[in-house]
């Protein structure tokens, strides 16, 4: 059985609290507001506060696992005698329906009930229909009940993030390998996405949507050490330390997520358009590798270095090869993000080249049991990582995958000299 909520209902004019049985309750802080709002905003502690805008609609997504007959209700604040007038559509319908305000605790108002023809992910739009400047209301969560909740999947998190996506790509442990190669496509362009083309033991390399107006191409090395968070508690005998840069990079540290030297450049690349990217590794002594990213800049058709950075507790090459596709800004994980990743390759510490033609499957915790719209596959011979959308099926974790292999290896490529260290 499912808990019951305490709200405050309007009985024949008394303000009554009543033990309401809660249905499927989806917190109004797992969904999104369309578009970007103005004032709005989702916290895991008030759910939705400052709705103000009739232009603003918040949306909710889940997989009905059953058809059929749907109730929805609605829980929300209202200040005393406040009235927000509220319309709520799914699967093709519309219902408009009242909230009251009691001025105490919440309120809870039927949208009525809806038909689920078909089973598969659903959205739940919730629209105002007050003018702007009324009051709105803080909204709580939506209450689902019926045959079409039977089985339901939700994402309960608060976290918003589509889940993280990977590519891993196998090479016998004992290859030292001197050089990776990917191409990278970035087909979705939704803001905060980041597609990493070229990821190792010790760093990531690839690009990002920042804001409407900026695009990075980001390479960064992580310290030893284990301080997850603050670099400056990081030593200096396990600190990475800048070698070199390219014209137009900036260069400093990052923490959070492990700590060490980030470095990025500000490009617009294109969506739609291959993007090429190279890390090298070189042992300079038993404890110390210099690691590289170079970046094919397209509008001058030449290789440019972006940094390279002298790593410590070393003295090896690249190991852990894999890409990804993250979704590093929540507030629009509902949004779709794809990318093709193709032509791998490593060089060896002779110089050949191997192409690489399996990777294997992998997500972060997210895209366990909240989010399992994520998914890997082979497009125009290509693998491609998917996530977000809420899209119907979802690829198993560890499930491998073999693109044709092209033979089309980089060769020999004209790369900006790296000072002697």
């Amino acid at each position: 059985m499912r808990p019951a909520l305490l709200v405050t209902v309007l009985c024949g004019g008394l303000i009554t609290p009543l033990a309401v049985q809660a249905g499927l309750r989806v917190p109004a802080f797992t969904a999104y507001l369309d578009p970007n709002p103005e004032g709005a905003r989702v916290s895991s502690r008030s759910g939705i506060t400052g709705w103000k805008d009739p232009a603003l609609k918040i949306l909710w997504f889940g997989e009905l696992k059953e058809a059929g007959e749907l109730d929805c209700q609605l829980a929300l604040r209202l200040p005393e005698n406040g009235v927000s007038k509220l319309r709520l559509s799914v699967a093709g319908q519309a219902r408009d329906f009242e909230a009251k305000g009691s001025g105490a605790g919440l309120v809870m108002a039927s949208a009525g009930s809806f038909n689920i023809p078909t089973a598969g992910y659903h959205c739940f739009t919730l629209e105002s229909r007050n003018d702007r400047g009324a009051v709105f209301g803080d909204v709580d969560a939506l209450i689902l009940d019926g045959p079409a909740t039977t089985n339901a999947h939700f994402n309960m998190q608060a976290r918003r993030n589509a889940a993280s996506v990977h590519l891993v790509y196998p090479v016998p442990k004992e290859t030292k390998v001197a050089a990776f190669y990917c191409e990278m496509t970035g087909l979705d362009d939704p803001l905060w996405s980041y597609y990493m083309a070229c990821g190792w033991h010790r760093g990531y390399f690839g690009m990002q949507v920042n804001s409407t107006t900026e695009r990075r191409i980001i390479f960064s090395v992580w310290d030893s050490g284990k301080e997850a968070v603050d670099r400056g508690k990081v030593q200096a005998d396990d600190r990475v330390t800048l070698v070199a840069k390219g014209e137009g990079v900036y260069s400093g540290d990052f923490g959070n997520e492990g700590t060490g030297g980030h470095s990025h450049l500000k490009f617009q690349w294109k969506t739609g358009e291959k993007q090429r990217f190279l890390v090298t590794a070189k042992p300079i002594d038993a404890t110390h590798t210099i690691y590289s990213g170079f970046y094919f800049y397209p509008d001058q058709k030449k290789w440019i270095l972006i940094s390279s950075w002298k790593a410590p507790k070393e003295g090896g090459y690249l190991r852990g090869l894999y890409s990804f596709s993250e979704n590093f800004g929540g507030s629009n994980g509902h949004l779709r993000r794809k990318a093709l990743y193709g032509n791998q390759w490593i060089q060896t510490e002779t110089g050949q080249w191997r192409e690489l033609c399996t990777a294997t499957f992998s997500h972060d915790p997210t895209g366990k049991e909240d989010r399992r719209d994520r998914f890997m596959g082979l497009e125009n011979g290509q693998f491609f990582l998917s996530h977000g959308g809420f899209s119907a099926g979802y690829t198993p974790y560890g499930e491998k995958f073999n693109r044709p292999a092209n033979g089309q290896e980089p060769g020999a490529m004209e790369l900006p000299a790296i000072p002697a260290h």
